[in-house]
């Protein structure tokens, strides 16, 4: 597929000649949840359907990465946007100003000026969505994040919504360091069908929970 998923454009669903390829961003302090909920959904989803998904990690900075709670993380790969259709931001670090977590990558002027110039299509889970914002990609859309942000992602310019899943046409959050799973299938059902993402979740035993807004 080809990044630059505009609002209210119709997307042609991914095939495994045609596939959705999904980067997701790494960087120390991340949570372990809000990543590892995405490499699973779309990891499985990808071999369900016999490669229509592609989903990869990807960093600021190659190289090893130090998660919340101490787990390492060896990440080969800059993040591209230009080879992406979507690129799915964690949260973590939201409490910790000083410490490592997303406010040091808010605090990257560069990355954010190419977050914010960036055609694929933005994912933020949980406290990742405060990174979108400091991207300026929030700012008078419909958006979702951790309920200790919300109020933060709302004085920033966001319309907050009060949901798991919100979907706003070129821009998907989701609402807690769990709600990973929900976005990953979300995703899944939006670009591989509502069968796919079935398929998915009957595989993983799990049964999706909250709502999914939609614009």
């Amino acid at each position: 597929m080809s990044a630059g998923l505009a609002a209210g454009v119709t997307v042609p669903a991914a095939t495994a000649a045609s596939p959705l390829r999904v980067q997701i961003l790494m960087y120390d302090g991340v949570e372990e949840q809000d990543f590892v909920a995405p490499v699973e959904v779309l990891g499985l989803a990808g071999k369900l359907t016999g490669g229509a998904v592609v989903s990869s990690l990807v960093a600021v900075r190659p190289g090893p990465v130090r998660c919340t709670y101490g787990t390492t993380v060896e990440v080969p790969r800059a993040w591209s946007p230009g080879e992406a259709d979507v690129l799915v931001v964690p949260g973590g670090g939201y409490t910790d100003r000083t410490g490592p977590g997303m406010h040091r990558l808010n605090a990257d002027k560069g990355f954010l000026r190419r977050l914010a110039a960036s055609r694929a299509l933005p994912v933020g889970i949980c406290t990742g969505t405060m990174v979108l914002s400091a991207a300026g990609l929030t700012k008078g859309r419909n958006a979702t994040t951790h309920n200790g942000a919300k109020a933060d992602l709302a004085a920033q310019g966001a319309k907050v919504i009060d949901a798991r899943v919100v979907d706003d046409g070129d821009l998907i959050t989701g609402g807690g360091i769990t709600a990973g799973l929900e976005v990953s299938l979300w995703l899944v059902e939006r670009f591989l069908g509502a069968q796919a993402a079935q398929r998915t979740e009957v595989v993983l035993e799990y049964e999706r929970r909250g709502t999914v807004w939609r614009a």
